[in-house]
């Protein structure tokens, strides 16, 4: 590794945080709602810390996908995560509002957060926040493409995040929606996996060079389609493989006090099948 790798390294790392902090600052101006430190050391409102860790990690993956592949230039590296990086700090922040007003529509994600500390709420919307992340890190990476070919990637992404949500909501017999709002933390979590592997899927299926709209669009809706399809397959073998002796559907739903390491196996199961999937495809 030679001086001049290191001092450009460097520069990036410093560049990248920079550009973090932009997109922390970004957040806490469009929730003014609540004041995060208060949130997190007077209240231990752990379903900010879950939400907010979302929006975070899923920042890092927008910004992680602006540096992947070969490099062009101490310069033309940082255009483009000065350009990319912006692009998806406000994307990712639109993800959230999709989240709130499509995915979680039956109730309001500020309230279910701030008043009622729902972590089942705050696991969506680390979820929804990942797997955004993850499809703006593949919509921005390689070469080729542009700002529009990166939005329209993570607009069809969001479309089909919302199909994995209406899917997950018919596959499992309980109503996501009743259950989250009940503050199960267990459903939360469930759902958040299933949310995570597709974004996953789509993330990485958009990864790398952008050749053309039709060769790339058809390949990204190929990897959609086989992690929706699979997703009840995921969840029966779960039930299943993982879980013999239970019904996972009792464990998470039907009973007093629900069982959040099922729904821990239960979405680990659904992330580990996302990579596998990209892995054999």
């Amino acid at each position: 590794m030679t001086i001049d790798r290191i001092l450009s390294g460097v520069i990036l790392i410093i560049a990248f945080y920079i550009l973090f902090f932009i997109g922390k600052l970004v957040n806490d101006l469009l929730h003014r709602e609540y004041n995060l430190t208060e949130e997190l050391v007077e209240k231990d409102n752990a379903s900010v810390s879950i939400s907010i860790g979302g929006y975070y990690l899923g920042l890092v993956l927008c910004l992680a996908g602006t540096l992947v592949g070969p490099t062009r230039g101490i310069v033309a590296d940082l255009l483009d995560l000065a350009i990319y990086g912006i692009l998806g700090i406000i994307l990712l922040n639109i993800s959230w509002y999709v989240c709130d007003k499509v995915i979680l529509y039956k109730f309001n994600i500020s309230d279910e957060l701030i008043r009622d500390q729902n972590e089942g709420t705050g696991a969506v919307s680390f979820g929804v926040s990942v797997a955004s992340g993850f499809i703006i890190y593949g919509a921005v990476s390689g070469i080729g493409g542009n700002i529009w070919s990166a939005c329209a990637f993570w607009a069809i992404g969001q479309v089909l995040l919302i199909l994995a949500g209406l899917i997950y909501n018919w596959i499992t017999p309980y109503c996501i929606h009743d259950e989250i709002e009940k503050d199960n933390i267990a459903a939360g979590v469930s759902f958040s996996g299933a949310l995570i592997s597709i974004g996953i899927v789509l993330g990485l299926a958009a990864e790398g060079d952008f050749d053309s709209w039709t060769d790339d669009i058809y390949q990204f809706l190929i990897f959609a389609l086989i992690g929706l399809v699979l997703l009840p397959v995921v969840r029966f073998l779960t039930d299943k493989v993982l879980m013999p002796t239970v019904k996972l559907t009792d464990e998470i739903a039907n009973q007093e006090k629900p069982n959040v390491g099922a729904a821990y196996i239960e979405a680990i199961s659904y992330i580990s099948a996302a990579f596998v999937i990209y892995w054999c495809v």
